[in-house]
């Protein structure tokens, strides 16, 4: 193409891999709000077993989210693909990958607690209203880019999107994941299925937030450390 973009089927995979993107957190929606609920573990049933193959399945989509994160690898990819079609190939992999999750993830035993009347309404309605947070905090970092398909629409050498600092990203330097945080932590029906994935999922933003964070000041420099310096907190507000 004479202007340097991507070609047409460039752009078509790329737009693919966006959509395939939203059906992937569209179908954790739906997993979370009602089929980790609709299949009850079967009597008798220890908590270990389905625990240990849930933790195995979503450290393999893990795991591979943090690796493909890396400079390294992505200076890999790059290589080894046309460079617009880097973020979409880690978009596609991971959706597909968070799909395979969310389809085989085993029924835990036991319920935590399960509310009803006032209380289930505003955890409910908590809920959303983090879900909302969390789509407003993804927009101001640019969902196209996001879903590797503004990399396809520039031309080579349009700069990123730069760093955010604005709205959520106040209170903290990751808002995305305080928000699924909350998300995954205020079920009004915490059976045990949902609490091994809240834990899991978790657990792994928390350990995979310093390396993001070397990143990002690879990235953005003496910018992202002063933005340390002014947001203190990673995730949790006065706690982490």
């Amino acid at each position: 193409m004479t202007d340097g973009r991507a070609s047409g089927a460039q752009q078509v995979l790329a737009w693919c891999g966006g959509v395939l993107f939203v059906l992937s957190l569209l179908y954790f929606v739906w997993c979370y709000a009602w089929g980790f609920g609709s299949t009850p573990a079967a009597a008798g049933t220890s908590v270990w077993p389905p625990a240990g193959i849930d933790l195995i399945l979503f450290s393999i989509f893990a795991l591979h989210h943090s690796w493909c994160a890396r400079a390294g690898v992505k200076d890999w990819i790059r290589l080894a693909a046309p460079p617009a079609l880097e973020r979409s190939i880690y978009v596609w992999i991971a959706s597909v990958l968070f799909i395979a999750t969310c389809a085989l993830w085993q029924p835990v035993p036991g319920t935590l607690w399960r509310l009803a009347g006032a209380g289930r309404t505003a955890l409910a309605l908590a809920q959303v209203a983090a879900g909302i947070a969390a789509v407003a905090s993804a927009r101001r970092l640019d969902v196209l880019e996001l879903a590797g398909i503004r990399q396809v629409l520039n031309r080579p050498g349009a700069p990123a999107h730069g760093l955010e600092t604005g709205g959520l990203y106040r209170l903290t330097r990751h808002p995305i994941y305080t928000t699924w945080l909350l998300v995954v932590a205020l079920a009004p029906d915490m059976n045990g299925t949902r609490f091994i994935f809240a834990v899991v999922s978790c657990a792994y933003l928390f350990v995979a937030v310093p390396f993001e964070e070397r990143d990002l000041v690879r990235t953005f420099g003496q910018a992202y450390q002063e933005y340390q310096r002014q947001v203190r907190w990673k995730i949790v507000p006065f706690v982490y």
